[in-house]
């Protein structure tokens, strides 16, 4: 298991390293993360998918603050669709994962606010690599087919793909597509997309359905992606 949450994964995969700051859709980032959570919760067997609701059903703290913020959220409230759930969850999410990752000192807060404060500016450089590295680790292998993807990176797998976040993994060109083909595939293999029966699913079927919802309503919400521009 990887030594951060979901959500702190894709937000690490998103920043520069020394630069600190974020590559690509910025609301694309944001609703990748509140789906992260969300799936956290459903790989901890405390929120499925029923009836196109995202429902509790195990209210249990698992020791995460943000995850179980969100689990005591969904659990107090009337059922509401994955896409809802998104769209409320992204708001403050980032501000405060980034916060997690500075406390635990695997970025740190560079402050460049100017104008006497009227112009906040912050940059995230990476401290601890080697937490960004087991990530990037896990998608590699999984990308070249070198070993079967376990629930986690399956999921984080099939969340780049609908934040479309393939150019944070180095990428240009049609690297980039074939990239983006190929988390699709590992997303299918899941069962996340349709492409096989749930029973032949690595993955358990409360969680695939959970996975399979909150990226359906990834991409209905950033819409059609643009073609990629021919190289030349």
């Amino acid at each position: 298991m990887s030594s951060v949450a979901l959500p702190e994964e894709l937000l690490l995969l998103a920043y520069d390293n020394e630069s600190g700051k974020a590559i690509g859709s910025r609301i694309g980032l944001d609703l990748g993360m509140a789906a992260a959570v969300l799936v956290e919760l459903a790989l901890a067997g405390r929120i499925a998918y029923s009836d196109g609701t995202i429902i509790a059903v195990n209210d249990k703290p698992t020791g995460e603050a943000i995850a179980d913020d969100v689990l005591s959220r969904i659990a107090a409230d009337t059922p509401h669709t994955p896409a809802s759930w998104v769209q409320r969850l992204r708001h403050g999410l980032r501000a405060r994962v980034l916060a997690d990752l500075c406390a635990r000192g695997v970025i740190r807060d560079v402050d460049e606010t100017a104008m006497d404060g009227f112009v906040h500016l912050h940059r995230y450089p990476t401290i601890d690599a080697s937490v960004e590295t087991e990530v990037r680790d896990r998608l590699g292998k999984a990308l070249t087919g070198e070993e079967i993807p376990a629930e986690r990176t399956a999921a984080l797998a099939t969340l780049v793909a609908a934040v479309r976040m393939e150019p944070t993994l180095g990428l240009s060109g049609e690297e980039i597509q074939e990239a983006h083909s190929q988390l699709e595939k590992i997303g299918g293999g899941a069962g996340f997309t349709g492409s096989v029966s749930l029973e032949e699913s690595t993955i358990r079927p409360s969680v695939a359905l959970v996975i399979a919802a909150l990226a359906k309503a990834i991409e209905q919400a950033l819409g059609a992606a643009r073609p990629a521009t021919p190289a030349g």
